[in-house]
């Protein structure tokens, strides 16, 4: 699969339309939000394209980007979104609205499976076998081509395993199981945020 790679620095371009659903991920230095920072963020319109976006870490000032994740009309997807909207809350300053996140989808739809990974969905859904070889590769300085391309592979099928994903929740009456947990995401975010990393429903 080819695909059209843009990396693009500080922020995106002035006068890009990427239209009004989008593939959405992050790459950090790790997951501790507040001792690793954010690098990257990939976006993708489902057009076999990735924008890689990378950040001057001095200032993460991206104002263009940053309309995009507000915007209530533009609808994004992640995968694991809790980590990626955590970081940028954290270092970007914005809340993300209109929020999808295929791996809450994939919890709730396939039961019949116990591996959520991206490279599964994209596996069983695509019949791709990606690599993850790049997972745990340092994004914090000059990125070579074998990374850009693993950044490309976390957004570029995300809107196929989406539509894969909401009819099995349709079909299995799971839908609004789904959206009820996406409104408590950003709650669950905040709790990261303040360092509650438990499950407080627990005993």
């Amino acid at each position: 699969m080819n695909i059209d790679i843009k990396l693009h620095k500080n922020d995106l371009p002035d006068d890009l339309k990427l239209g009004n659903v989008i593939a959405v991920d992050g790459e950090f230095m790790g997951l501790n939000v507040k001792r690793d920072p954010l690098c990257l963020i990939q976006i993708s319109t489902g057009n076999s394209d990735a924008h890689i976006i990378q950040f001057d870490r001095s200032k993460y000032d991206a104002p263009n980007l940053n309309k995009i994740l507000e915007d209530n009309k533009i609808k994004k997807i992640f995968h694991y979104g809790r980590a990626d909207l955590a970081h940028i809350k954290y270092y970007l300053k914005t809340d993300t609205n209109n929020i999808e996140d295929t791996k809450i989808a994939s919890k709730l739809a396939r039961s019949y499976s116990d591996n959520h990974s991206l490279k599964t969905l994209i596996k069983e859904f695509k019949n791709i076998d990606i690599s993850k070889q790049f997972q745990s590769s340092d994004f914090g300085g000059q990125l070579n081509n074998a990374q850009l391309k693993y950044c490309a592979n976390d957004v570029v099928f995300l809107h196929e395993i989406y539509s894969k994903l909401e009819e099995i929740l349709i079909r299995e009456k799971r839908i609004n199981l789904y959206k009820e947990c996406l409104k408590f995401l950003k709650t669950r975010v905040d709790l990261d945020l303040a360092q509650f990393k438990d499950d407080i429903w627990s005993h």
